[in-house]
């Protein structure tokens, strides 16, 4: 008995493309898959040389650097780069530093002496502040913060010097791929819909309230746990989260535009809907339609 059968490549399987920086499709490669067989060509990560050819070792879109090339993983562990920010949760109180979970292959450390004093005050850290520590930052308190150090082992240094990082306090938390969040210059947005999102390099998103902070001097530490959230934020909040959510199934770059673009989509349908198959198809394929515009 013959029977035949049809093997295709998993990029010839793909539905919607993935996006890259620009806005334009990209191809996707598979492990084994030719990258490229001219030669002059660097490998980087995520490749590996055989027969002269560089080939790709993981699922994911190619990444050329001058003559450097390296496949860029759709799904993996965060890696951390100097200046990125990250949304990250405490996991535990160390000697004059706090472990916290960024989403890496190993867990990242905030010394306490990257931090700033409640207040702002400017001095050197001491016994008591050592002591003080767990009413600063506790096990489980989730904050934003910026890379300040990549370490030879992987580890990520971290500081929260600047007001805009800290303690965040009332909100809902989305993980994501890190392949996902786009890169821009400023990761922190105010959205014309009524809310606040800190995109997370390390694929943690951070949406809450849009809240008055004009005159706290908290440094950082501050939270709004006894405020009331109205119902409009946390229908806007979940909606939110909904879009997000349909964007990264089906794998297009989450930015300040993209998710805009999504909320506005999904306005014709109730929250809950968004949860549906069909209802995120089509919220996905009219931001894509709508970002695709936007670049000509």
């Amino acid at each position: 008995m013959e029977s035949n059968v049809n093997i295709r490549l998993a990029c010839d399987r793909v539905n919607i493309p993935v996006i890259n920086e620009a806005g334009k499709g990209r191809r996707l490669f598979t492990p084994g898959e030719v990258v490229t067989s001219q030669q002059g060509f660097m490998r980087g990560h995520g490749t590996y040389m055989e027969d002269e050819n560089i080939k790709s070792s993981v699922a994911g879109v190619m990444v050329q650097v001058n003559k450097l090339i390296t496949v860029k993983a759709l799904k993996g562990r965060y890696v951390g780069e100097i200046g990125d920010v990250v949304v990250a949760r405490v996991i535990e109180v160390q000697e004059k530093r706090w472990k916290v979970d960024t989403n890496s292959r190993l867990d990242s450390v905030l010394l306490l002496s990257s931090v700033n004093l409640p207040g702002g005050e400017l001095r050197r850290r001491g016994v008591e502040d050592e002591k003080q520590m767990r009413k600063y930052l506790q096990e489980g308190d989730l904050i934003s913060a910026e890379v300040q150090n990549v370490h030879a082992d992987g580890v990520l240094s971290l500081h929260t010097r600047s007001l805009k990082y800290g303690k965040l306090s009332q909100g809902i938390l989305i993980k994501v791929f890190p392949s996902l969040i786009q890169r821009r210059k400023t990761h922190f947005h105010n959205l014309p819909c009524g809310a606040s999102i800190i995109l997370g390099n390390n694929g943690f998103i951070w949406i809450t309230p849009i809240m008055n902070t004009e005159g706290e001097e908290g440094g950082g530490f501050t939270q709004n746990l006894g405020d009331v959230v109205a119902k409009q934020d946390r229908e806007t909040i979940a909606r939110l989260k909904n879009c997000i959510l349909a964007l990264a199934h089906y794998k297009m770059m989450l930015y300040d535009t993209s998710i805009l673009f999504a909320y506005e989509e999904s306005l014709k349908y109730e929250v809950h809907e968004l949860l549906h198959q069909e209802v995120m198809s089509d919220v996905a394929f009219l931001t894509q339609h709508r970002l695709a515009l936007l670049e000509k």
